[in-house]
């Protein structure tokens, strides 16, 4: 170990990303970059990691991206980031890039699924203490993180039972004490090839903490570095405790690509 702790692997494979000419640095929020707190609303990124962020913003080739299972309007105002961050939220269903107010038109069809679905989450959060339900753009997420054990599985059991029984083909995604439904699919996965192809990326770097986030380590290549933030199975080839190591890496790539040890 060195580097202020980190591995000497990861560190050897950051130097071997720092080469790459055009990258692509993107992370997850919530566990990665901003510890877990009960409050979404409260969240935010650690200083060193904020910071960290900002000093990859102005190297040349290259671009960093927050993706993000939250609503693009609560990452926007929990990340609080330079426009020329891109912004995934909704595990890919809204973005925010260079060119473009982000977007997200949907079906009658699907407007009316919404309906039923926020009708049926509702009846389930309101009889049970300590569970809540948050909008989301395409669907909702039911939190349980206040609620007891046996509340926590109540509300899951309940909310799953009355969704499935009432609305055909939803995306259901289970995080740390959270559900989502969605009445369209996405996965990070998929928002992280979309974000390769947009930035024209060599290489791509993705940290994430969540089992929504393993859909991104899914889609990396050979050539690229996926970083997990915590505990937990895992498809990352490394992985450090939380969101100070993360913080911690994230400058350690800064350093290396203000270096100019990358490719021309």
């Amino acid at each position: 170990m060195s580097e202020a702790g980190l591995p000497e692997a990861l560190i050897g494979a950051l130097r071997e990303f720092a080469r790459v000419k055009r990258v692509l640095v993107a992370l997850d929020f919530d566990g990665t970059l901003a510890p877990e707190v009960d409050d979404p609303a409260q969240a935010r990124a650690l200083p060193e990691a904020r910071e960290a962020v900002l000093r990859l913003l102005p190297l040349p080739d290259t671009r960093v991206a927050l993706v993000s299972g939250r609503s693009l309007a609560s990452l926007e105002q929990v990340a609080d980031v330079p426009d020329d961050v891109l912004l995934v939220g909704s595990h890919g269903i809204e973005l925010r890039l260079d060119d473009a107010e982000p977007v997200l038109t949907l079906t009658e069809d699907e407007q009316r699924s919404i309906g039923v679905l926020g009708d049926v989450l509702e009846d389930v959060a309101e009889s049970i203490d300590e569970v809540w339900l948050e909008p989301k753009p395409a669907g909702f997420a039911l939190h349980t993180r206040l609620a007891t054990e046996e509340n926590s599985r109540r509300a899951h059991l309940e909310a799953l039972s009355s969704a499935q029984s009432e609305i055909e083909h939803l995306t259901i995604r289970e995080g740390k004490n959270v559900l989502e439904f969605a009445v369209r699919s996405t996965t990070k996965g998929e928002a992280i090839e979309h974000l390769r192809r947009y930035t024209h990326a060599d290489a791509v770097f993705y940290a994430g903490d969540d089992i929504t986030d393993e859909d991104a380590f899914a889609a990396l290549q050979a050539h690229d570095l996926g970083l997990k933030s915590g505990r937990g199975p895992t498809l990352a080839l490394y992985r450090v405790d939380g969101p100070a190591q993360v913080a911690q890496v994230i400058a350690l790539l800064a350093t290396y690509r203000e270096g100019d040890v990358h490719e021309q």
